[in-house]
């Protein structure tokens, strides 16, 4: 194929890749706060004090480097009564998560790691991650099914 020819196929590719833009809503909070529903976009997220956690993972290799929003710190602002969370991910996998977690421990909803911001593609736009390494009672499976991935919502109940 010529350069033109692979120019072109290129800003096709480009044009017609899902992408996120920073005015998409990435992540939806509601139930039990102080507003019905509230919709946040990555900037949104990226304007709270942001955390750095470096720990290992169930499903990548070594210690990483996530940098994101304490959890405790969403749901505080938005005034949280509740006793758990149900956290959704893109693909529909929901798990309750106690609020005991985030007030416990720096759980983190990960827009980074290791400097590279998440996608879609790869656990994100946002993953929630534990301080595994720092608490040995978070290495247990029970702990493990809280890290939801490719997070889109919040429930406060």
């Amino acid at each position: 194929m010529n350069m033109p020819g692979k120019l072109t196929l290129c800003l096709a590719f480009l044009l017609t890749a899902p992408s996120l833009a920073a005015s998409d809503t990435v992540l939806t909070l509601s139930g039990a706060i102080s507003d019905e529903e509230i919709k946040f976009t990555r900037d949104d997220l990226l304007g709270m004090s942001q955390q750095q956690l470096v720990t290992a993972t169930t499903v990548t290799d070594g210690r990483s480097t996530f940098e994101g929003f304490l959890v405790r710190d969403l749901l505080e602002a938005h005034e949280a009564d509740g006793e758990v969370v149900i956290a959704r991910a893109l693909n529909d996998y929901q798990i309750e998560i106690p609020i005991s977690d985030f007030e416990r421990f720096d759980v983190i909803g990960a827009l980074s790691m290791d400097g590279v911001p998440l996608s879609p593609r790869d656990k994100g736009p946002i993953w929630i991650v534990y301080p595994r390494d720092d608490h040995p009672e978070l290495q247990d499976i029970r702990y493990d099914t809280r890290w939801v991935w490719q997070l889109v919502s919040l429930h406060v109940q």
